[in-house]
């Protein structure tokens, strides 16, 4: 898919513009909630998924036909988002529920994790619940099988009202600390180690913004100046991603 943003369409609703914004701008603390996920070994999100729109030229129309469908078994490094389409098409015939799917952040129009029930993110959808009757709110909510909130105030990180803090930096993070310190001793040759596409340890935990890990690379020697097969220190995608908590440790400040 190219880097155009075909959702922009033609109609969309000042409400659904800005709910597109929303999700892009805060797709961050989607993937650092996924990249914890991914680590535990009990499973704590019931729900992780990404609405991207999809477009297609039909012979003879002015312009073309979009559908906004969701992806999971998501994965992210720090440019693209990849993941497998579980929708069918209603009208498109250039994408299959099944199909793998790699966007840029620019193009994707939501995102959705739900952590005991309870929804985070999913701007577009709470949206289209702000102009429902109470009734079909509820219908909504019902047939997702997951507790959405106040459309008025959606939520991006766990215990979120409670713990502010969550914010900025995830408590998993905090609380993997002393076992990560172990883990870089007990395997040294992991600290500067890279992946087939060039990512170390230090690049990934960047995109995830995970201060307190970066922080005990850093304390461990991590070279900074490593660069991805793309040409990308781990400051770059702080910088990228706007983990402003980060930007300073990585520059040395």
């Amino acid at each position: 898919m190219s880097d155009k943003k075909i959702f922009f369409a033609e109609g969309e609703s000042p409400e659904m513009l800005d709910a597109y914004a929303k999700a892009q701008a805060t797709f961050k603390y989607f993937w650092r909630e996924l990249s914890w996920e991914h680590r535990r070994i009990v499973p704590g999100l019931n729900v992780a998924c990404v609405k991207v729109a999809f477009s297609q030229q039909f012979p003879g129309a002015d312009r073309p036909t979009v559908e906004h469908m969701w992806i999971n078994d998501i994965n992210f490094d720090g440019d693209t988002i990849y993941g497998i389409l579980i929708n069918d098409p209603n009208e498109l015939t250039n994408v299959n529920n099944g199909d793998e799917i790699s966007v840029p952040v620019s193009q994707i129009s939501d995102w959705l994790f739900a952590i005991n029930d309870r929804t985070y993110g999913g701007f577009t959808m709470q949206a289209m619940r702000a102009g429902m009757t109470e009734e079909e709110r509820q219908e909504h909510d019902e047939a997702w099988g997951l507790e959405f909130g106040d459309y008025n105030h959606v939520l991006i990180v766990n215990k979120q009202e409670e713990n502010p803090e969550n914010l900025i930096e995830h408590p998993m993070s905090k609380n993997m600390k002393p076992s990560f310190v172990d883990f870089l001793k007990q395997n040294p040759g992991e600290l500067n180690a890279t992946d087939d596409a060039g990512f170390t340890l230090l690049h990934k935990e960047s995109i995830a913004g995970n201060l307190s890990i970066v922080e005990v690379l850093l304390e461990h020697g991590a070279d900074t100046s490593k660069q991805t097969n793309a040409g990308k220190t781990a400051l770059d995608y702080a910088k990228q991603l706007n983990w402003e908590h980060l930007i300073p440790v990585l520059e040395g400040k």
